[in-house]
């Protein structure tokens, strides 16, 4: 029983593994905007963020994927690597969107 336990887990930090980010944390967001969009910055100002200087990509409405093999998917929503997500997943900054079914 326990060696099959341990090859499930080996096989699931291998493929979690196979999606990380180069930078950031793979997040999944019900929304990707640009920084200048009207729904982004009321997102960022809504948790205090300042607004100026913010580029790129914003993710809205974000939360960790699950582990591969838990009940559902691991990430139903848009794969994104965030370089900022310390908004209690209100919005992420500095998204690159990850290609790829996670």
């Amino acid at each position: 029983m326990f060696s099959k336990i341990a090859v499930i887990l080996s096989a699931l930090v291998l493929a979690v593994s196979a999606h990380q980010c180069n930078t950031g944390t793979l997040t999944c967001c019900n929304s990707v905007q640009a920084a200048d969009t009207p729904a982004a910055i009321a997102a960022l100002k809504s948790v205090g963020a300042v607004v100026q200087g913010v580029t790129g990509q914003v993710g809205l409405d974000c939360s960790a994927p699950t582990v591969i093999g838990a009940s559902g998917n691991s990430c139903t929503q848009q794969p994104v690597c965030c370089t900022n997500n310390n908004f209690n997943g209100v919005v992420a900054i500095g998204c690159t969107p990850v290609n790829a079914n996670l």
